[in-house]
């Protein structure tokens, strides 16, 4: 009987505990708010410009991809260019941001079409501007010809503000994208010349970003409903941005 006793009260303290171990888990698991504001916050200096061109503010200030600004757009420390398609190189564009010691990191056939200090990269460079480390990383299309491996195009991953953000360019599910570490990703969603929504939303759950951000509709090709449905199937959180 004695033996029976301290067996049951061994169970029963094991269970206790496994309980407690349990319902601490669940405790610790952030809340809906509490993951809003954390998503919030690590956006709150990223600026959805329309299409793929985004303005990050942190140590510098950079713009990637920028088309079509508005007059009086703040002056940038840094340009990235991650092709030389005019929706993604706008020589007029960098003009309008461009001073005395703005940087522009272009592919080798886009730095043609720009004037000012230049830096040449390609897929795999990883270099330190202004103190900002950028990762240059491939962006090419499968079974479509519009951005072919051959043209050396890119995408990038940008260390700002203590987050690496990862704006891939024109591009589809690639192999590559196993290898992408990222706390932000600015997915294209359009389909025709990049992802399809469903696509963009398989990247983003191979990633694993603390949070995904749709772009690349709403002007050439796609709609909000490409965002949203990229918002549906995605497992991670997913904040859908309103163009300046």
């Amino acid at each position: 009987m004695k033996r029976l006793f301290f067996m049951t009260l061994l169970l029963c303290t094991v269970s206790l505990a496994c309980a407690q171990e349990k319902k601490s888990k669940v405790e610790e698991k952030p809340t809906k708010p509490e993951m809003q504001k954390e998503v919030s916050s690590m956006l709150e200096n990223i600026t959805w410009l329309g299409h793929a061109s985004f303005r990050i503010k942190g140590e510098k200030l950079v713009y990637i991809d920028p088309w079509k600004l508005k007059k009086g757009a703040e002056p940038a420390d840094i340009i990235l260019i991650t092709h030389d398609h005019y929706d993604h190189l706008e020589p007029e564009d960098i003009k309008k941001i461009q001073k005395e010691g703005t940087i522009i990191v272009i592919t080798a056939d886009g730095a043609k079409k720009v004037k000012g200090t230049i830096k040449t990269v390609k897929p795999g460079d990883s270099l330190s501007v202004e103190g900002i480390k950028i990762e240059a990383v491939p962006a090419y299309n499968i079974g479509k010809q519009f951005h072919p491996k051959t043209s050396g195009w890119v995408g990038y991953i940008v260390t700002i503000g203590g987050q690496r953000i990862y704006h891939p360019g024109d591009t589809d599910l690639i192999p590559e994208m196993e290898k992408i570490k990222a706390d932000v990703a600015l997915l294209p969603v359009g389909g025709t010349y990049t992802m399809t929504a469903e696509e963009a939303a398989e990247a983003a759950n191979k990633i694993k970003p603390r949070v995904a951000v749709p772009m690349h509709f709403g002007t050439i090709v796609g709609s909000i409903k490409d965002a949203e449905k990229f918002k549906e199937k995605c497992q991670v959180p997913v904040q859908i941005l309103k163009a300046e």
